[in-house]
């Protein structure tokens, strides 16, 4: 749900879309090819221990995400911090931008993140694929996981 400050930004210009700074474009319209990227890394085996969660606000507000989450913690673009303290702080800095703002919290298998077809099955979800982008976005999102630890251990 973060809102670029470019100047004159749309999420509709897929050339200055793609050239925003890794942080921005993961954290505004790419959060679910890095949740899928984190997935594919670290839950290859399909152990079911981290799991993509939506964040979907309810109807008439806007501030869709998707994050990771382990038992105690979230990853998305900031890297890892306390669920409890990100489910905080996400909610408070929301509802301070657009009063009376809430969300429902949906877990999503990691196959949805990547598939726009299969997204669009989810009423209210509608995902780009990671080619659907100026290039391939997955590239971009396996190489800005570099530059985080690997997950907490459970």
């Amino acid at each position: 749900m973060y809102q670029p400050r470019t100047p004159g930004y749309s999420k509709h210009d897929a050339v200055q879309r793609w050239h925003l700074p890794d942080r921005v474009f993961f954290a505004c319209g790419a959060c679910h090819i890095l949740a899928y990227a984190f997935m594919e890394r670290y839950d290859a085996q399909n152990t079911q221990h981290y799991a993509p969660l939506w964040l979907k606000p309810a109807s008439g507000f806007t501030g869709n995400h998707i994050v990771i989450a382990g038992t105690d913690w979230i990853f998305d673009y900031h890297g890892y911090r306390c669920r409890t303290s990100y489910m905080n702080h996400t909610f408070k800095r929301a509802q301070q931008r657009w009063p009376g703002w809430q969300a429902e919290i949906i877990t999503l298998t990691p196959d949805i993140l990547v598939s726009e077809e299969k997204s669009r099955q989810i009423a209210g979800l509608w995902l780009r694929e990671p080619g659907q982008f100026l290039h391939d976005a997955l590239p971009r999102a396996r190489k800005f996981l570099d530059h985080f630890a690997p997950p907490p251990p459970r």
